[in-house]
């Protein structure tokens, strides 16, 4: 009887061991998740409070960090009573915007957009931007390039010297779905680098735009100083794609939330 306490008890140990660093585990994940969030938030807030004014017209970004900023938008409409119409770039933005029973327009309407209000999956030191992760980028940058400014919101994850550092996925590529395998092999060819189809996760096969199409994931060389400019273009290019997620010189301001709870801004030089 002995003998099989003692098992007991090990299994127990054993047994407590394993929660309770999988509770600490957890416990530590959610507070950097919610250190993040508050970032986000506070990004979000003063670039909503600096850049809409009444009788203006916002393009509405996507991703997580947007929710922050439609949701003040919606506050100040209703508390100023301001005059706002915005602007999707998304589904998920078009629902945002429904849902905060904020003014839906389109570019049909509305071609000209006093500000963009968007994230980013990373921001380098010139402000060239990585866009692309949630797979909006072409209706992203379409959007972006009807306004006067290009205001990003960010965490302060998403500040790089360099991309790469930090975002570790790959720049985004809306490509034709015929087309996917051809303009793999071309961007291998120009830039070496590995280029990945992205894979759907709640269905099988690819993942599909909001436009009907396939997104390839190009994890780039990063022990080569690549110029943006020229890798854009020369990608754009390529028969078969539609957009890529390199917004190069689109970007007025970015906003990064701190972990402190201040704001830092960074404007092109």
């Amino acid at each position: 009887m002995r003998v099989t306490g003692n098992v007991h008890n090990k299994t127990f140990y054993r047994l407590f061991w394993h929660f309770s660093s999988y509770f600490k585990q957890s416990r530590s994940h959610s507070l950097i998740m919610e250190s993040l969030n508050e970032a986000k938030k506070i990004a979000a807030h003063r670039a909503i409070d600096e850049h809409v004014e009444d009788n203006s017209v916002i393009g509405i970004g996507s991703g997580s960090t947007i929710v922050f900023a439609v949701s003040r938008l919606a506050e100040r409409v209703k508390s100023e009573k301001l005059n706002v119409i915005c602007v999707p770039t998304s589904f998920q933005a078009r629902q945002l915007i429904i849902e905060n029973k904020l003014s839906l327009g389109d570019l049909e309407t509305h071609p000209e957009l006093d500000c963009t209000v968007d994230g980013a999956d990373e921001v380098d030191r010139d402000l060239t931007l990585i866009k692309g992760g949630g797979g909006c980028l072409t209706q992203e940058k379409i959007v972006a390039s009807c306004a006067k400014k290009l205001v990003i919101i960010a965490d302060y994850t998403k500040k790089s010297e360099r991309l790469g550092d930090q975002y570790k996925k790959g720049i985004p590529i809306e490509v034709i779905p015929i087309s996917y395998v051809p303009v793999s092999i071309k961007i291998r060819e120009h830039f070496g680098g590995r280029v990945n189809l992205r894979m759907a996760k709640m269905k099988a096969g690819p993942l599909v735009t909001d436009n009907g199409n396939f997104i390839l994931d190009w994890n780039f060389p990063t022990d080569k100083n690549l110029d943006w400019p020229s890798v854009n273009k020369t990608i754009t290019m390529i028969p078969g794609v539609v957009e890529t997620g390199l917004f190069v010189g689109m970007t007025s301001k970015v906003y990064f939330g701190l972990p402190d709870g201040s704001v830092t801004t960074t404007e092109p030089l």
